[in-house]
């Protein structure tokens, strides 16, 4: 089963949220919690809140053991940007953005061992060198039977 929760209009940068939200996502709620305690960033107090929240509702509405579950996905949103101004040299303005952020987190009790992913030339050589073979065998077999 998967419990979301979301935090929306939280008053920190999308960017800097999306470096802390990353370092949890597939961990253990246990471990994510003691993760984002010892972060000394604003996005991961926030995310603390927006976790604890998902495991509160997790135990509480669904009856679900805190233990088992661990973290499906961590996202977060771009929210409504507070567009203010500075005054510059010469009477012009400069553009100030205050930016905010929506966080979402899903939790789920079911276990899901994800493929390993494989980067860079290595991936295109595994994916030609497995191809050629299956490719290269009907061949084989057609000149077989020719002869």
């Amino acid at each position: 089963m998967e419990v979301k929760s979301t935090y929306k209009y939280a008053r920190v940068s999308p960017k800097k949220a999306r470096d802390v939200a990353r370092e949890i996502q597939g961990l253990p709620v246990s471990s994510a919690l003691d993760i984002l305690t010892f972060t000394p960033r604003k996005a991961a107090f926030l995310i603390g809140k927006t976790l604890k929240t998902a495991i509160a509702d997790a135990e509480n509405n669904f009856e679900l053991d805190a233990e088992t579950l661990t973290i499906k996905e961590a996202t977060v949103g771009d929210g409504p940007i507070l567009k203010r101004f500075q005054p510059r040299a010469r009477g012009s303005a400069g553009a100030i953005r205050k930016r905010t952020s929506h966080l979402y987190i899903i939790l789920t009790d079911e276990v899901a061992l994800p493929e390993p992913k494989q980067k860079g030339r290595k991936a295109a050589a595994a994916k030609t060198a497995s191809a050629a073979p299956v490719a290269a065998a009907p061949v084989a077999a057609a000149e077989a039977e020719a002869e």
